[in-house]
């Protein structure tokens, strides 16, 4: 079974940057739509940035023009760049994807990584 870390989280000033990464024990990427997800205290988990297996982006709108989602294929890694952040941005942050026509999740979900933003 295929396992995801995260990692890069941090505390951060409102307006800094932060980069995290997502690395795969496999190669999940290709044969996946992968993503960065968010849960914040009290919230649902929700997609922030994902990236197809042919390298087409989406981003929420909360986000778009201040994160960057990008893969290495032959590291097993993904990466969302963060800029501008804002104190709402402040939450976990998790990696995992799934086949573009649903199914199941590609590996369990890992234990994700802690960003904060202060005012």
């Amino acid at each position: 079974q295929v396992h995801v870390v995260e990692s890069g989280g941090g505390l951060v000033q409102a307006g800094g940057s932060l980069t995290l990464s997502c690395v795969a024990s496999g190669n999940i990427f290709s044969a996946n739509v992968m993503g960065w997800y968010r849960q914040a205290p009290g919230k649902q988990r929700d997609l922030v940035a994902a990236i197809t297996g042919g390298g087409s982006l989406n981003y929420a709108d909360s986000v778009k023009g201040r994160f960057t989602i990008t893969r290495d294929n032959a590291k097993n890694t993904m990466y969302l760049q963060m800029s501008s952040l804002k104190p709402e941005d402040t939450a976990v942050y998790y990696c995992n994807g799934r086949p573009q026509q649903g199914g199941d999740w590609a590996a369990p979900w890992g234990q994700g990584t802690q960003v904060t933003v202060s005012p």
